[in-house]
């Protein structure tokens, strides 16, 4: 069912889906500022992220334009303030100390996809190749940031093995209807949607572990579900010092800003909607729907 997938942003993916465009659409390249409910400039977002010390950069995994805006965030965040940590979801945790080793040893961006067992199928490394490569040059660590899927089966198998206190109802809505419209609107039954769910909140919980040990200011690629502020990593960090940018493919009838947050996400889950093309892709739920 699309597993990978569902427990890294399919929530996006899926509220994303809408039809080919034909014409330019209205929003494409816009930065929406949903605090101050504006369209902004670059700059604007960038002044404001290089104050922040953790910074998120929602991506749908499969854009390449995503990955471009950001490399361009992480140079302007570079540009502007000290030295962060490069925290990825594509690296797990467990291989953090095999990452280090590299970079203390002057690894490339291939050795340290290497020490960090990158799964460079399952993730497109060319897509994310840049990144590393960006850290390499600006010296930036690198930080393991992910649960292992290993881990995360063994949850939906078990939720109680995320020792994670009860979701707050609001909370657990959300993840609910972000794994349903993951699976194309089919509803898991109700002991495999628990499992679901805590494993998504294990991923989350995880990564926010690993941006608040990281010893400094942060910038982490991730899902946009991810990079939500109010079910995702953000709502596990303590520091409330944290700028979400989500980067969301235009959809043919959705014109207005607000027509996304009401699809996949609310005001409170980021502080910037910025407006990319949509990437060309197979309907995730055409083989669904046959079956």
């Amino acid at each position: 069912m699309r597993a990978a997938a569902l427990l890294a942003g399919a929530a996006l993916l899926a509220a994303c889906a809408g039809g080919t465009l034909k014409e330019p659409h209205p929003l494409e390249g816009r930065i929406w500022d949903v605090r101050a409910a504006a369209f902004v400039a670059p700059e604007a977002v960038w002044e404001r992220a290089a104050r922040a010390r953790h910074v998120i950069l929602g991506e749908t995994h499969d854009n390449p334009e995503h990955h471009r805006l950001q490399q361009r965030a992480l140079e302007a965040l570079a540009q502007r303030g000290p030295q962060r940590r490069l925290a990825m979801e594509q690296f797990d945790t467990e291989h953090q100390s095999a990452l280090d080793a590299a970079r203390a040893q002057g690894a490339d961006a291939e050795g340290l996809a290497d020490a960090g067992r990158f799964d460079r199928k399952g993730w497109n490394w060319p897509l994310y190749r840049p990144l590393v490569e960006f850290a390499v040059r600006r010296h930036w660590p690198l930080v393991a940031a992910n649960l292992s899927r290993a881990d995360a089966r063994a949850i939906v198998s078990a939720p109680s093995r995320a020792g994670l206190p009860p979701a707050p109802p609001a909370v657990r809505a959300a993840l609910e209807r972000d794994l349903i419209d993951g699976h194309c609107g089919h509803r898991p039954d109700a002991q495999r949607l628990a499992g679901l769910v805590e494993a998504q909140r294990a991923r989350d919980a995880r990564m926010a572990q690993a941006l608040a040990g990281a010893g400094g200011a942060t910038a982490l690629i991730a899902g946009s579900g991810h990079a939500r502020k109010d079910v995702g990593a953000p709502h596990y960090l303590a520091s409330r010092d944290v700028v979400a940018i989500a980067f969301a493919e235009v959809v043919s009838e959705h014109t207005q800003p607000l027509d996304y947050l009401a699809d996949f996400a609310t005001p409170a889950s980021f502080d910037y909607l910025w407006f990319t093309s949509r990437h060309a892709r197979p309907d995730p739920c055409a083989g669904m729907a046959k079956r």
